[in-house]
């Protein structure tokens, strides 16, 4: 019995796959010309043309300038969007490139000139072409790196990033899917070789997939594990907002029961503070997230590793823990200064880093 990745996908389907977004004046199409983008730009026209009204569509590929085919990648993209009547653009990375780092430099290079097209285009939304394929990979490579459960769940169908929304239509479709489509429609694309670079991170993995799935790691099944895991950590959201809430009345309560009440208020402003022995009484879990929001905050370097939020973590438990009346900490993280004094937990801005002379 043939697989539903063996069948291409149909106008019906892109309009369930689509539908969040039909309201939207404007969708920004992050467009490469691989077989993964070269979908989403043919699947989201066809899906456009079939409604009443639907949003404007302007696809932009982005030339890192790493590749020579990239030019000429870019031109036939534009051709193709041409044929469909959508707008195209080419935006290209300039300047020096990272001898380290590549990838992510790439990638942080890209979302913020998509960003950028975005908002200059009215686009509230960005669509990108990640399948369920990326999401297994990402999966795997954030359990390598010893990720928590907000890292395990992976790619959200939709994150804000630099004020506009990324959305990815495809995390519940298979890159066979799309390519199947695409053989129907006789729709070329484009074979980028760094996808199977194994100097690089992501095509290692790529590699062991097969032997993966043998066990029953197949993509399918990592990523229902990142949809569960995902599950779980909204539901920790949820808890980590009413432990904030929480804090916020036992504070008020304690400012109006007692006459340093103003005094307590003026001190807050600009800044995050708790009751260290509430604090302390809450699940870890909880206590890592709201530490991690309130440096994340006030922080000027962020968002703070989870690494080395535990370990602040860990070292304000000590102080907390100690009997003496005069236990403080002080320490900065991420551009936060967090520190421990008169039985509470202060987080705010950390003052300027001093230049070294030269």
């Amino acid at each position: 019995m043939p697989d539903d990745d063996d069948f291409p996908i149909s106008v019906r389907d892109a309009k369930r796959l689509f539908a969040d977004w039909k309201t939207a004046p404007a969708l920004l199409l992050a467009v490469s010309g691989g077989p993964d983008s070269i979908a989403l730009m043919w699947l989201a026209a066809r899906w456009r043309i079939a409604l009443a009204r639907g949003p404007r569509l302007v696809a932009v590929t982005v030339d890192h300038g790493l590749r020579k085919e990239a030019a000429a990648e870019a031109r036939e993209v534009k051709r193709l969007a041409r044929t469909l009547d959508v707008e195209h653009r080419t935006l290209r990375w300039t300047g020096p490139k990272p001898k380290t780092g590549l990838p992510a430099a790439a990638r942080v290079a890209r979302y913020r000139l998509l960003a950028k097209a975005a908002r200059q285009s009215g686009a509230t939304h960005i669509l990108t072409a990640h399948t369920r394929d990326d999401q297994a990979e990402t999966l795997l490579m954030r359990m390598l790196r010893g990720s928590g459960i907000h890292g395990l769940a992976a790619m959200a169908r939709e994150t804000e990033r630099d004020g506009v929304w990324l959305a990815r239509p495809f995390l519940d479709v298979s890159k066979s899917q799309l390519i199947a489509t695409l053989h129907k429609a006789r729709l070329g694309f484009a074979d980028d070789p760094t996808n199977r670079d194994v100097s690089f991170t992501r095509p290692r993995l790529r590699a062991l997939m097969p032997a993966l799935a043998a066990e029953g790691g197949d993509a399918r099944n990592l990523a229902r594990l990142a949809q569960r895991l995902a599950r779980a950590n909204a539901a920790v959201e949820v808890l980590a907002d009413g432990a904030e809430r929480y804090l916020a009345l036992r504070d008020r309560a304690a400012s109006r029961a007692g006459p340093g009440a103003k005094s307590l208020d003026a001190k807050s402003v600009g800044a995050k503070t708790f009751d260290a022995t509430t604090f302390a009484a809450m699940p870890e879990e909880i206590r890592l997230r709201l530490l991690k929001r309130a440096i994340d905050r006030f922080g000027h370097e962020g968002p703070a590793e989870l690494g080395k939020v535990e370990a602040l973590l860990a070292a304000l438990d000590r102080a907390v823990a100690e009997k003496s009346e005069s236990r403080r900490l002080k320490q900065t993280l991420a551009g936060a200064l967090v520190s421990l004094t008169g039985g509470r937990i202060r987080v705010e801005p950390a003052p300027p880093r001093r230049r070294r002379p030269e």
